[in-house]
C-alpha cells in the first residue's frame, strides 16, 4: 500500500463567479482569513475599464491598493469612506510604509459609497491599463492586492486591520474543490508553549495509507495564535523513522534526517493551491515544524496549530517539488552580520551539475512559484538564475521585502532551469539601528536567507543550499 503523496498542482477548471449578484461584477474573493473585506470586480472588455466593489465590515475608512509586493511601498492606492460631512474618496500612491500621498492626477471614479448594517460598501472604476506613473498596471498576470481600514473616519495608522493576497483579475480562476476530495491535518495539539521569545516545536506523525496515489490539490493555514505562530514547515521523513513524537526541536533538526519541505505557511500567507513532491513511499513519516516568536514572553499560550491538507484520487498533470535554496541554516559555524550596517549582502549558491551524481537523466525543472525568507533585518531578496556564468533571469525578486508579509508568490509563467545552471540567492539586510552583531539562526532576531522554488516534474533532490566561506574573515573585522 502507498502512503499519501503530497503533490502540488495547478487547479485547471474554469469557473464563473456565482457568488457576486451584480452581472458587472461576476468575480468576488474574500481578501482576510475572517471574512471580512470582500472584493468583487468585472469588466466589459480586456482593453477598457474595470470595476471593483471593496464590503468591509466596518464604518471608518477603507483602502485597496495595487502592490509590487505584497507592502505599502510602491503601491497604487485608494481611500474612501462615509464621513459625517459625506463621501471621500482619494486615489493615492505609497513611497514607504507611512501615509500614502495623494496623486496630483486621480484615475479613479468613485461610483457609490455607502454604510449599511455596520458595513462600508465603496464602489469605484479605473481604467485596466496605468494612466500615469502613479498608477499600477494591470496586467494578466497575479497582481497582490492590498487592503486596510480604521474603525472612524480618521485616516491614520491601521494597525492589525491590514493584509494581502494575491488574485489574478484578468485571468480569474476561484478555487475549486474536486469531487470526492478529503483533507487530514498536520497540527499540534494543546502543547503550552514556554515564555521564550524563540520556540520551535516538533511533530512527527503517520499519515494514513491509501491504496492508489492521490494528490493534494489545497494547503490550508489552520492557526489558533495568529500572533505567535510565526511559520510552519512539513518535512517528509525517511524510513529510518519508525516512530511518531511530539517535544520541543530546532528548525531543520537533523536528529532524525527528515528533510523535504512538502509545504508550508510563513506570517502574512494564506491558502496555497498546488503542493507537493512527487514520489511514492510506503509507511512514511512527516514532521510538522512549528515556529513561535513570542516577543512578550506570554507563559499562558496554548496551541493548537497546524496545516489543513486537501487531497483528491483524480490526479493532476504535474508531480511537482520544492526546491530548498540559499544560506544552509546550521549552528556549527559562524557567521555574523555587523551591526550600523545600512546594507549588508549574503550569498547562497546551488550549482545543478552536481543533481546529476542523485538523478540521471536531470530533466528541466519548470518553476512556477516561489517562497522567499528572512528574519526582521531582511531588505531585499533576489534569487538569480545563471547560465554559462551568465545571469539569464531572477527566479525570484522582492525589492521591498516585508516581515510581516509572506507568502507563495505564483510567478505567472514558467522559468525553466536546465542541468548545470546555477542559482544564487541574495540577501540584503540593514542593521542601523542595532548595537550588536546579528547572527545567522533560528531567533527572529537572528537571520536566514532562503528562497523556496515550487517546480516540476518532482526530482529526488529537496535541497541546494550553501554557507558563506569565512575562513579568510579576520576577527579585527568584525566588530
Amino acid at each position: 500500500m502507498s502512503a499519501l503523496l503530497f503533490v502540488f498542482c495547478f487547479l485547471l477548471a474554469w469557473t464563473k463567479g456565482t457568488w457576486a449578484t451584480d452581472h458587472t461584477m461576476p468575480f468576488m474573493e474574500y481578501l482576510d482569513r475572517d471574512h471580512l473585506v470582500c472584493l468583487k470586480w468585472g469588466f466589459d472588455d480586456m482593453e477598457g475599464t474595470i470595476k471593483f466593489q471593496l464590503s468591509v465590515n466596518s464604518t471608518g475608512w477603507v483602502g485597496l491598493g495595487f502592490s509590487p509586493n505584497g507592502g505599502m511601498k510602491g503601491s497604487d492606492i485608494v481611500i474612501g469612506g462615509l464621513g459625517p460631512n459625506g463621501s471621500y474618496f482619494t486615489d493615492r500612491h505609497s513611497t514607504g510604509n507611512f501615509m500614502p500621498l495623494v496623486d496630483e492626477e486621480q484615475s479613479y471614479t468613485l461610483l457609490s459609497l455607502t454604510e449599511t448594517d455596520g458595513q462600508t460598501i465603496m464602489t469605484f472604476q479605473r481604467s485596466i491599463e496605468a494612466c500615469d506613473d502613479k498608477d499600477f498596471h494591470i496586467t494578466a498576470q497575479p497582481i497582490k492586492l492590498i487592503y486596510a481600514y480604521g474603525t472612524t473616519d480618521d485616516i491614520k495608522y491601521h494597525g492589525a486591520r491590514r493584509g494581502t493576497k494575491e488574485v489574478n483579475l484578468l485571468n480569474y480562476m476561484p478555487r475549486t474543490s474536486p469531487p470526492n476530495s478529503k483533507y487530514i491535518s498536520a497540527k499540534v495539539e494543546n502543547i503550552t508553549l514556554p515564555p521564550n521569545m524563540t520556540y520551535y516545536h516538533c511533530k512527527v506523525m503517520n499519515f494514513p495509507n491509501l491504496i492508489t496515489k492521490h494528490h493534494i490539490f489545497q494547503i490550508e493555514p489552520e492557526i489558533e495564535h495568529f500572533d505567535v505562530v510565526h511559520h510552519m514547515l512539513l518535512y517528509r521523513c525517511p524510513s529510518s523513522v519508525v516512530e511518531s513524537y511530539d517535544k520541543p526541536c530546532y528548525m531543520g533538526d537533523v536528529g532524525d534526517t527528515c528533510f523535504g519541505v512538502v509545504a508550508s505557511w510563513a506570517v502574512g500567507g494564506g491558502t496555497f493551491e498546488l503542493p507537493d513532491d512527487g514520489g511514492e513511499y510506503s509507511n512514511v513519516f512527516y514532521r510538522l515544524e512549528i515556529h513561535y516568536n513570542n516577543p512578550l514572553k506570554k507563559g499562558d499560550i496554548t496551541d493548537n496549530s497546524g496545516l489543513r491538507l486537501y487531497y483528491t484520487d483524480q490526479l493532476r498533470q504535474h508531480d511537482v517539488g520544492i526546491l530548498t535554496t540559499g544560506i544552509l541554516p546550521m549552528w556549527h559555524w559562524t557567521y555574523s552580520i555587523p551591526p550600523k550596517a545600512p546594507q549588508f549582502h549574503s550569498y547562497g549558491t546551488c550549482n545543478t551539475t552536481h543533481f546529476s551524481k542523485l538523478v540521471n537523466p536531470v530533466p528541466d525543472l519548470q518553476v512556477f512559484a516561489v517562497f522567499l525568507h528572512t528574519h526582521l533585518a531582511g531588505r531585499k531578496v533576489r534569487v538569480g538564475h545563471f547560465r554559462d556564468r551568465k545571469q539569464i533571469d531572477f527566479l525570484g525578486l522582492d525589492e521591498n521585502y516585508d516581515f510581516d508579509m509572506q507568502q507563495i508568490v505564483s510567478l505567472g509563467g514558467i522559468k525553466t532551469i536546465q542541468p548545470h545552471d546555477d542559482i544564487t540567492v541574495e540577501c540584503t539586510y540593514n542593521t542601523s539601528a542595532r548595537t550588536e552583531v546579528t547572527e545567522m539562526g533560528l531567533s527572529t532576531t537572528d537571520e536566514m536567507c532562503l528562497a523556496f522554488l515550487f517546480y516540476y516534474p518532482a526530482i529526488s533532490i529537496t535541497t541546494c543550499t550553501s554557507h558563506p566561506n569565512t575562513t579568510l574573515v579576520s576577527n579585527s573585522n568584525v566588530p
